[in-house]
């Protein structure tokens, strides 16, 4: 069965949104490659990507992931990661995960490389649009 990989865009409070769902790998990661490219390109440089939906995360979806930052980085934008406070399957993660940023499949590749640290996590779009919320710790 095939999974569909779908990003799409909204803006809020100033900032781009792109929420993405699916399989962040090796076939997807190009399209949302592009789709920064594109928020950047219309001038967007405060970037939200909500990874809430995204249940597989591989090395060419960690590489989209820094290269983003890099991206906003060399344009002096600002970029937030959402990543969820529940595990792959759905259930609720442990309070210590869930403090330090769930145990999402893209949290957990994330901290395993040891890249986790690089990016502003926030819980959910609420938290990541708030200038007064702090992201979670790595």
């Amino acid at each position: 069965m095939a999974v569909a990989f779908k990003v799409t865009s909204v803006e809020r409070s100033g900032w781009a949104v792109l929420r993405v769902s699916g399989e962040l790998d090796l076939m997807t990661s190009p399209t949302l490659r592009q789709r920064v490219h594109d928020a950047v390109a219309e001038g967007q440089h405060s970037l939200v990507l909500d990874l809430d939906a995204v249940f597989f995360c591989d090395s060419s979806g960690v590489g989209v992931l820094i290269a983003t930052r890099r991206l906003m980085r060399s344009c002096r934008g600002r970029l937030r990661l959402i990543l969820p406070a529940r595990g792959a399957d759905g259930t609720e993660a442990r309070q210590s995960e869930a403090d330090s940023g769930g145990s999402s499949h893209v949290n957990r590749v994330l901290a395993a490389l040891g890249v986790r640290r690089l990016f502003d996590v926030y819980p959910d779009l609420d938290a990541a649009l708030s200038e007064e919320s702090s992201p979670l710790s790595a």
